[in-house]
Order: C-alpha cells, then structure tokens, then sequence
C-alpha cells in the first residue's frame, strides 16, 4: 500500500468523502488522490517521494511556481508581526491599489474567497437594482451558494432546478440559466422576465467545463443586452484574474463590467476573493451603505503580503512567458493527438488550457459533456504513471506558472502522446 492509500484510508474516517472539495477524491477519474507533501517551482512531490509535473497549479491560485522565495519571504515576515489583527492594516491598502490599478476598479473589498466575493456581488446587484432574478450560464461555476447552484431546464421560461440538495426551490428559481456564447438564449430570458433580472454573471473564459473560449460577439453584446435592460454586468474573474493577462479578462477583452469578482491569484496561494466595481455600487456596502457584508479574516496580513509579492511582479514579461509556454503545450498537444490519430480539440486562452476529445471545437456546456471521459480518466492515469498531474476531472482547466520551462513542457508532450497511446490502446 502506498503511503497515499493509508492516508486516503484515514482521511475517509473523518472527513466526507476523505476530501475537503469533491473533486480531490478522484471520483470522475477512479483511483485513490494523491496526497502531496510539498512542490516547488512546476514540480509537485507526493508522500512517497515521487515527482510530478503539476498542471493544476493549486486551481490556478499558483502562477509565479510553488514556494516561490519572494512569497515565502513576504508570508514568513508578516506572520512574524502577527498572523492575523481583525483590524485596519497597511498591507489591505497596497494589495487594494495594486488590484483596483489594474482592473480599473474605483473600490475593491477583500474577502476570503471566491464563493465569499460571488455571495456579496449577488447581495449588492440585488440590492442596488431592487430585482431579485439572476442569469448564469450552463457550465460556470461561481462557488457554491445557492443561488448560482442551478441548472436549466428547456425552453426559454423555464426556473433552474436546484443542483444540490438542500438549495430551497424558491431560490432556485430565481436563478435563470442560459447557454453559454449563446446571446440568444440570453436575449430571451431577458425578455420573458422583463424589470425582473438583477444581474447577468459569467465566466469570461470558462474554466470549468474544460476551458472554453468567449466569442467576442458574446461579450459585446451580452454589455449591450444587460444596458437595454437595466441589469448590471459581473465579471467573475477569480481563475482569469492576473491569469489571461496583467488585467485579466477585463483588459483582455476590453470589458466593461459593473462588478468584477476575483480571487485564487491574488492571494499568491493563500485564501483570499475580492469584490469591486464602480464607486456608487460599492460605496452600497457597509458601513457606507445597507448592504451588509463582514468577515474576520477579511484582507488577512498573510493573504495580503503573498497576493502583493506575487501580482507586483507580474509584468509585460510574465505574461510572454506564459504565452510562449502555453501555446508550445497547445502545439505539441495538438501534434501528438495527430500522431495517435485521435478525435480532439486543445483549447486555450494564455496560460490556461483543456484537452476535448471531441469532433469539433467546444463552445457550451452541452457540447463540453461530448468528451470522452472515459478515455480522459485512462489519460490521466497513464500520465499520473509518468510523473505528470492534470486535474482529476475532464471538466476543468489546465493551469501553467512561469516555473514551467521549455524543458518541462516537452516532457510533458512526451509523456502525454506516450499516455494517449497507451489509453487508446486499452479501450482497444
């Protein structure tokens, strides 16, 4: 038994499912998780000793490597003055301008999370509205509150049903779901709920179905739609956020949100979610306003030190490396389904990227559930056999950090046109 099996043994004593987030548990890929006892740079280690490539990168939360010295620096003098005051501090004020400068935001607030930051932008569009409804789309995740955990049905009047038990139906209801790159489809929910939606929220680039690319014609004219019909715009950048590029999907595509909602990189790996939009919404946020929103470790001195580490360094030459490093994987990835002679698609938009084993390009949800899962759960676990570790699902997104070389990249290539071979060879 290896020294993971004893502690997933363990863990599954006391914890649910042995795991503290379901998709750790390996459940859609089979097998055991493995239990990681430390990283460095691109390179995860394991609890036996074994070395693997790493491209889920703590969900996206890593870009600049792992136990990157200028972060560890920074958390260790500022654990050293104190791990957490509840109270005002410097470091919240230039994370804040850091932030803010670079998504062009007039006020940001410091939460704990991304689900914590997508609950208190729904509280606020609501309230600054006076409209309860909300549209989300098929595929994108916003954390798990209930009111963005909710699923379609058909036609355009249909209420989302709830996607996990224990959300009450009336909140489900009040949750309309569309198709993603779809305008159309939001078109018409607009129409058929007319004074009524809130807010629109989405993933610019979404990263959890796979990743999956924006039209640009959906972003512009989901501005327009949301302006012609009195609702506010969110950008729900926690995984685009100082990923896509030193604004995120903001800058890259030139939007222009009412509210922006980020996390996982600007805590430089520690917990952390922001929430900031313009000035006359977020000043609706208490103490200046009646919209009530509070957290005890709120722009916590740790959270804050890494995020200001990692995003003051994030220049114009981070962002070509990540470039050049994605799109040498997206080619070599693309050479080696080729080579194999098997049906699929690398999607990718800078350092974030997803392999479909499907006939044609993704652009929704529906046709992201065409993948082979099957054949990707064989993928993962041939990959996993030679030292390379994706996210355990078909449905997520692949991350790469600036620690990711050349050297590194071409490995993976290998190793992943090898793993194909052998996946393809077992269904055979």
């Amino acid at each position: 038994m290896t020294r993971s099996e004893s502690l997933y043994a363990e863990a599954c004593e006391l914890m649910p499912g042995g795991v503290n987030s379901p998709v750790r548990a390996f459940r859609s890929v089979g097998g055991t998780p493995i239990y990681f006892e430390k990283a460095k740079g691109a390179i995860l280690t394991d609890a036996d000793g074994k070395e693997y490539i790493d491209y889920v990168s703590s969900w996206g939360a890593i870009i600049l490597g792992h136990a990157d010295e200028a972060v560890t620096e920074a958390v260790a003098e500022a654990a050293a003055r104190g791990t957490s005051f509840g109270a005002p501090h410097a470091g919240e004020i230039a994370l804040a301008r850091e932030v803010a400068g670079r998504v062009r935001l007039e006020r940001v607030r410091f939460v704990n999370s991304g689900t914590e930051a997508s609950l208190a932008v729904v509280r606020l569009a609501r309230a600054a509205t006076g409209r309860t409804k909300l549209i989300k789309f098929e595929g994108n995740y916003h954390g798990a509150i209930d009111s963005l955990l909710a699923k379609a049905g058909s036609g355009i009047a249909t209420f989302g049903l709830p996607d996990s038990a224990g959300v009450p139906m009336e909140t489900a209801h009040a949750t309309l779901t569309a198709r993603y790159n779809d305008l159309g489809d939001v078109r018409r929910l607009l129409e058929a709920n007319l004074q009524q939606v809130a807010a629109v929220i989405l993933e610019p680039v979404a990263g959890n179905m796979g990743l999956v690319p924006p039209s640009s014609e959906f972003l512009t004219g989901l501005r327009e739609l949301c302006d012609a019909h009195g609702a506010l715009l969110i950008i729900d950048e926690v995984m685009t956020g100082f990923r896509v590029s030193r604004g995120g999907a903001t800058e890259r595509y030139g939007l222009r949100p009412d509210l922006v909602v980020m996390g996982k990189v600007i805590g430089g790996g520690l917990p952390v979610g922001a929430y900031g939009g313009r000035r006359e919404l977020m000043e609706m946020v208490a103490p200046l306003g009646p919209v009530y929103q509070a957290g005890t470790l709120s722009g916590n001195p740790l959270a804050m030190a890494a995020g200001l580490s990692v995003v003051s360094r994030l220049d114009k030459g981070v962002y070509a490396r990540l470039e050049a490093m994605g799109q040498r994987l997206q080619d070599g990835l693309t050479a080696s389904l080729q080579r194999v002679g098997t049906q699929g698609h690398v999607q990718r938009v800078g350092s974030m990227l997803s392999v479909f084993f499907t006939e044609v390009p993704v652009t929704d949800f529906e046709g992201a559930n065409l993948t082979n899962k099957a054949l990707f759960g064989r993928l993962f676990h041939a990959l996993l056999s030679r030292g390379v570790y994706l996210p355990p699902s078909a449905l997520e997104a692949w991350f790469i950090t600036a620690a990711h070389t050349e050297e590194i990249v071409d490995r993976t290539v290998q190793a992943f046109g090898d793993a194909l071979n052998d996946a393809v060879a077992i269904r055979s």
